[in-house]
């Protein structure tokens, strides 16, 4: 049986990384009860540093989170260590569906009010979520910044360098690996897009077409005109020596030697929290590649779903730290909005004779 409900709050901020706080500052800053529940396992967790980020280049991605949480539990924000395993919402009149924590525990915030709605009218939506350790955790708004996880091609010894030799963004790592020895592991026609990308950082680039498409003409020709090497066949293996990469192995053929490969991967969102709450997904693709799918969020990152909004890489995989930090802002203040509207409907309902 589950355990008890915990105190409502007014917003539960799902996952703790650089939207899920900025987020949460936003709302603390705004006197707004705010809980963020997070996995404690970060996209960048494998990255010795954050880079491209304004006045904290080359932190630590550890470090920026430890700050974060300092800074957002200045304002009352509580940030809990919890996994997410389910999470829906509760279509309310009154307290029903609360599992006897009625509107009156909720205190001044009116959580679980049904005079207001996110809109000024209707029911307040009521949102629950559920953890590993058997909480529950309802309020009267969700941001859903749990983030995306890399899926990578499927290469022996591969998934092991993630985040060291074996990178994702030009952007973030690149300045890191000038002028080496560099090569691109294709996972389709996007491949062209990232090699292209990567000559600008060193003259010696490889692109591995990994049995995953082929050049057509025009694509060639830019290749070539480049300087870019293109090598046909899978790759079977990964070489390391001394706890650093120095080549991709193909099938057939002598290995291609390499001190760092940028590699394209596949968005794998948290299902347990997009399709628990029925939220409004988008494929995507990237140059005629399929790489997954996102949350679709308008441009205040409010979702399909009433009273649920979304930041950072769960609404696409591109979005570095700088990006998740201003889209988390930008959600927690039109959260904070909303619940603005739904208080005052809610204090001009009590006030009716």
């Amino acid at each position: 049986m589950p355990d008890a409900p915990l105190t409502p709050v007014d917003v539960l901020v799902l996952g703790g990384g650089a939207a899920g706080l900025s987020a949460a500052l936003s709302l603390g800053r705004s006197r707004r009860t705010v809980r963020v529940l997070d996995a404690g396992d970060p996209r960048n967790a494998t990255s010795p540093h954050a880079h491209n980020l304004l006045t904290h280049d080359g932190t630590p991605p550890a470090a920026l989170l430890a700050a974060g949480r300092d800074e957002v539990a200045r304002y009352g924000v509580e940030v809990v260590t919890a996994r997410v395993v389910a999470a829906r919402t509760v279509d309310v009149p009154g307290d029903a569906g609360w599992d006897g924590a009625g509107s009156e525990d909720a205190g001044s915030s009116g959580a679980g009010s049904d005079d207001a709605g996110p809109d000024g009218a209707g029911h307040e939506p009521v949102l629950e979520v559920r953890t590993a350790d058997g909480g529950t955790h309802r309020a009267r708004r969700l941001v859903v910044a749990t983030g995306m996880r890399d899926v990578l091609p499927d290469v022996p010894g591969l998934r092991e360098r993630w985040g060291r030799d074996v990178l994702h963004c030009p952007y973030c790592h690149g300045w890191e690996v000038r002028d080496r020895r560099l090569a691109v592991l294709a996972t389709g026609p996007r491949a062209v897009h990232a090699a292209l990308l990567v000559r600008q950082l060193s003259a010696d680039v490889t692109l591995l077409t990994h049995d995953a498409f082929a050049p057509d003409a025009e694509q060639s020709a830019d290749l070539a005109a480049r300087g870019v090497r293109v090598v046909a066949g899978r790759v079977t293996a990964v070489r390391v020596e001394d706890d650093a990469l120095t080549g991709l192995v193909p099938a057939d053929g002598d290995v291609v030697p390499c001190d760092a490969v940028f590699v394209g991967t596949r968005a794998v969102l948290d299902d347990a929290v997009v399709d628990g709450l029925g939220l409004q997904t988008t494929a995507l693709d990237f140059l005629g590649e399929d790489v997954g799918r996102a949350v679709a969020v308008d441009a205040t990152g409010a979702t399909s779903v009433p009273g649920v909004w979304a930041a950072g890489n769960v609404t696409g995989p591109q979005h570095a730290l700088a990006a998740s930090i201003a889209a988390g802002s930008l959600a927690g203040a039109h959260v904070n909005a909303s619940l603005v509207t739904a208080d005052v409907a809610a204090a001009r309902a009590a006030t009716r004779p």
